[in-house]
């Protein structure tokens, strides 16, 4: 989880091929209404991520019971949010992949090819919810990638090889 530009995506990624796990990019699962808006430099609302939420949802239920793990690049930005995520998993964890705005910006700034423009990191900031100590594992983006791998590696352990054992902040209400 974090903003748009902090790795998510090739966190993620990496993960899934390191443990023989599931990639799966929330931003995929984005309507086109949606990636329009955000290409309009028009910030997402609640009501708008909404249904993108339960969706995702839906989609990691039906992953829970295949015995691989499931890495899924989510901006999760809120605690309600993260909350519509777990709901009704037996365990949801997050990785929290946190820098400051500057370093993001300049890494958004060098990507091609994507729907989310430089110009929204400042809302993406403005509406993140920092999770709070125990909530999530926190790593900082300003690593290499392969450090960052490493960080997360060294955090869970996988059951069977298959379930990632951070601190769970899966909810029953």
């Amino acid at each position: 989880m974090g903003v748009s530009g902090c790795g998510k995506s090739s966190v993620a990624k990496t993960l899934a091929e390191t443990t023989g796990g599931v990639f799966l990019d929330a931003d995929d699962f984005h309507t086109e209404e949606n990636k329009q808006k955000m290409n309009a430099c028009l910030h997402l609302n609640d009501h708008d991520r909404w249904n993108w939420l339960k969706e995702l949802n839906e989609e990691l239920q039906r992953r829970q019971t295949d015995g691989r793990p499931t890495f899924l690049a989510c901006s999760a930005l809120r605690a309600i949010y993260r909350k519509q995520l777990s709901e009704g998993l037996a365990r949801l964890d997050f990785i929290y992949l946190k820098g400051s705005q500057d370093c993001i910006r300049h890494r958004m700034e060098a990507r091609k090819n994507h729907f989310m423009p430089s110009e929204l990191l400042a809302s993406q900031f403005k509406t993140l919810e920092e999770p709070l100590p125990g909530e999530a594992l926190v790593v900082s983006v300003e690593k290499s990638l392969p450090d960052i791998i490493s960080t997360i590696m060294d955090h869970i352990h996988l059951a069977g090889a298959t379930t990632p054992q951070i601190k769970s902040t899966a909810t029953s209400s």
